[in-house]
C-alpha cells in the first residue's frame, strides 16, 4: 500500500487541480483585461466621471472582485510552484510561503475594501 505525503500549502491537494485552476485563473484575467481596454477605447477620451461611473455598477465590482480572486489564486500556484522546486530547506520554504500567503491575503483585502 502507497501512501501519499498531503502538502498542507497547496490548496487543491493535487498538482493536476492547481494546474487547472491557474489556467481557469489565466482566462478570467485575460477576459477582465480585454474588457477594461475595449471600454477604454469605446469611452474616449476617458475620463474620472465615466470611470468612476464603470466601478460604481455592481456587477463591475463583482467582475473586479472575480478578477482580484484570480490574481490571489494565479500567483499563489506559482509562487507556490517556484518555491517547492527551488527552495529545499523546508523551514526557509515554510516561512517564505507564510510571507507570500500574508501578502496576498493583505492586499486582497485592501482591494476589496477600496471596490467596495
Amino acid at each position: 500500500m502507497v501512501t501519499r505525503v498531503k502538502n498542507i500549502t497547496t490548496l487543491t491537494g493535487t498538482g493536476a487541480k492547481d494546474w487547472l485552476l491557474q489556467r481557469l485563473s489565466g482566462i478570467v484575467l485575460a477576459l477582465y483585461t480585454l474588457f477594461l481596454v475595449a471600454y477604454m477605447i469605446g469611452h474616449s477620451p476617458l475620463t474620472y466621471v465615466i470611470w468612476c461611473g464603470l466601478f460604481a455598477c455592481p456587477l463591475m465590482k463583482i467582475f473586479t472582485l472575480l478578477a482580484l480572486l484570480s490574481v490571489v489564486w494565479h500567483a499563489w500556484v506559482g509562487i507556490w510552484t517556484i518555491l517547492t522546486d527551488y527552495v529545499t530547506c523546508a523551514r526557509l520554504r515554510v516561512v517564505l510561503q507564510v510571507l507570500v500567503i500574508l501578502t496576498l491575503v493583505v492586499c486582497l483585502w485592501w482591494a476589496i475594501y477600496i471596490i467596495w
